[in-house]
């Protein structure tokens, strides 16, 4: 039996390549991402979930939420740019377990309301598509960080990984330490927590029209 052709160096670039000009694409419109889910959850019929069930996704939200609001207390407002402007590189709270909290937070609560949704179908796709999306926009992203950030980009990425939290060698004040106080990072966070009531204001009106 012949083996397959080891793939080359060129291909794999080739491969690279592309994936991050899709990520250079999808960043400037990454708040919108989620509105093709919105709209899913929101079309597709079904019914009030079981308590259990329904206790479980708003549980997920919660949890996707919390974890945003504990990056963005780091990272400030520059969460909520559209253009490639650069904060200093932040890595404390959960930039210090992982470096795209914010990411696997949006994961988590987009995932979160289709199980609320009683559309338990739909929530492994959700996190398969956004997680396609998520991985090509940090691909881009990461390129740029070590254009601008340089050796301690880095040394940050040598030492954090990408998407599955590790807790490594960390140090207690690592984790603690904040930039911004809570009233900041609510107010910079305003526009994700309304709409996580008008989404579960949308769902309650949903399923009333299936009793």
């Amino acid at each position: 039996m012949t083996r397959p052709p080891t793939p080359q160096p060129q291909a794999q670039q080739q491969d690279a390549d592309w994936l991050i000009r899709v990520g250079g694409r999808l960043f400037r419109w990454r708040t919108s991402l989620p509105l093709p889910i919105v709209f899913a959850l929101v079309a597709i019929p079904s019914r009030r979930p079981a308590w259990l069930v329904a206790s479980f996704g708003i549980a997920l939200v919660a949890a996707g939420e919390w974890l945003r609001l504990w990056a963005v207390r780091q990272i400030g407002v520059i969460s909520r740019t559209r253009s490639d402007r650069l904060g200093p590189l932040v890595s404390t709270g959960p930039f210090a377990l992982v470096r795209n909290p914010l990411y696997l937070g949006n994961i988590a609560l987009w995932a979160g309301f289709s199980i609320a949704a009683n559309l338990l179908w739909v929530a492994p796709l959700v996190v398969l598509l956004l997680a396609f999306e998520y991985h090509a926009i940090v691909r881009w992203e990461e390129g740029l960080l070590k254009e601008r950030l340089g050796d301690g980009y880095r040394k940050y990425l040598a030492h954090v990984p990408r998407w599955v939290p590790s807790g490594g060698s960390l140090s207690p004040s690592a984790l603690r330490d904040t930039r911004f106080s809570w009233r900041d990072t609510v107010f910079s966070e305003r526009g994700t927590l309304v709409a996580i009531v008008a989404g579960f204001a949308l769902l309650s009106l949903k399923f009333l029209m299936y009793l």
